[in-house]
């Protein structure tokens, strides 16, 4: 079979693009992983890393500077991750620098966030460990808030119940709703009361009054004078000994 000198300078072409396309995928990959920048690497734990996985990005001040290396599980509850970072933001991570995850977009994977620490802190250093703020569970919130509905629900079915109780005249509650003559009892005890306290209000000024009269007549008048006299002696003798008391201390 014969190839015309067209047909073997299109498949030379399809090749030779077939070439530059692997050859720009494997840069643009080889860019995002950092096969062909300068790094160094530091290492940050977490209890919980919360999905991020190797090769997950790393990110500083809302730039991609790096990305996890690898993971390896310390303990049942310390999990340490490798960060490969590029070595030009060496000078601008401080060994206070802090890690913590984050997501890249509302739902988007996780990623690692650095903070960069203070600015008169030492440089960070290749192998150094950074400080990290474990992230929040969402499984034990939604959990705590899967509760907290269950109990709202219980609490609302019970109000339900105890409304249409009252609403059906069941109870101390809905029988004084229902029942007009309860009602009216309760309004004429609380009358009578009313008038009770005025009678005896009335009788305290009445009794007031005759106390006051006697007191003035004639035949009592002295009596009530040696009274008054003697009760201001007994408070001046009183008064007296407590001075001597206080300056005796």
């Amino acid at each position: 079979m014969n190839i015309s000198a067209a047909q073997k300078t299109k498949t030379g072409l399809f090749v030779l693009f077939t070439i530059l396309l692997l050859l720009g995928l494997m840069f643009l990959i080889g860019k995002q992983q950092q096969l062909f920048s300068d790094t160094f690497v530091v290492n940050t734990q977490f209890k919980n890393i919360a999905g991020t996985k190797e090769g997950s990005f790393v990110r500083f001040a809302g730039i991609n500077i790096g990305t996890v290396q690898s993971i390896n599980i310390i303990n049942d509850s310390t999990v340490q991750l490798a960060l490969d970072i590029e070595k030009k933001v060496q000078p601008f991570i401080k060994t206070d620098a802090v890690t913590s995850i984050g997501s890249d977009g509302l739902m988007g994977d996780k990623i690692i966030l650095v903070a960069p620490g203070n600015t008169g802190s030492p440089v960070v250093k290749e192998g150094a460990m950074l400080r990290s703020n474990n992230p929040v569970d969402i499984d034990r919130i939604l959990n705590n808030l899967s509760k907290v509905s269950d109990n709202a629900t219980v609490l609302t079915e019970g109000l339900a119940s105890i409304v249409d109780k009252i609403n059906s005249g069941k109870g101390s509650i809905g029988k004084l709703l229902a029942d007009n003559s309860l009602a009216n009892k309760m309004e004429n005890t609380i009358e009578s009361a009313k008038q009770t306290a005025n009678t005896i209000t009335k009788t305290a000024n009445t009794v007031n009054e005759n106390m006051q009269a006697v007191k003035s007549s004639f035949l009592l008048r002295g009596y009530f004078k040696r009274k008054e006299r003697k009760r201001i002696k007994d408070s001046t003798e009183k008064a007296n000994k407590l001075l001597e008391n206080k300056k005796s201390e």
